[in-house]
């Protein structure tokens, strides 16, 4: 595993740091609410996109699981620096935080 996972409490720090959030839950459940700051690209979409992940990205879904995923395939391609929101979503609801719903075009 060349990824590192990471928690909640971690997040903000990477976060203030410069570090990118890329939620790759599919559009509907990003819609639906994310992380603030998180851009979406879906798990589905990141064969032939990874060139768009940077270094020090944290990756994020629901749980844990599909970020893990797209954080395994990636660091595949040679891509360092990358971090996994352990928990996902989910664990940022359970500390009672917010998810910003997205925008309508």
């Amino acid at each position: 595993m060349t990824y590192q996972d990471i928690f909640i409490t971690k997040l903000q720090r990477k976060k203030r740091e410069g570090a990118r959030l890329v939620d790759v839950r599919e559009h509907e459940e990003y819609m639906a609410g994310h992380i603030p700051g998180a851009t979406n690209l879906p798990l589905s979409e990141l064969i032939g996109r990874g060139d768009e992940i940077e270094p020090t990205t944290i990756l994020i879904c629901a749980s844990g699981n599909r970020s893990s995923q797209a954080a395994a395939y990636l660091a595949s391609l040679g891509k360092t620096g990358l971090m996994n929101l352990s928990g996902g979503t989910a664990a940022w609801r359970r500390e009672g935080r917010d998810l910003n719903p997205a925008e309508q075009p």
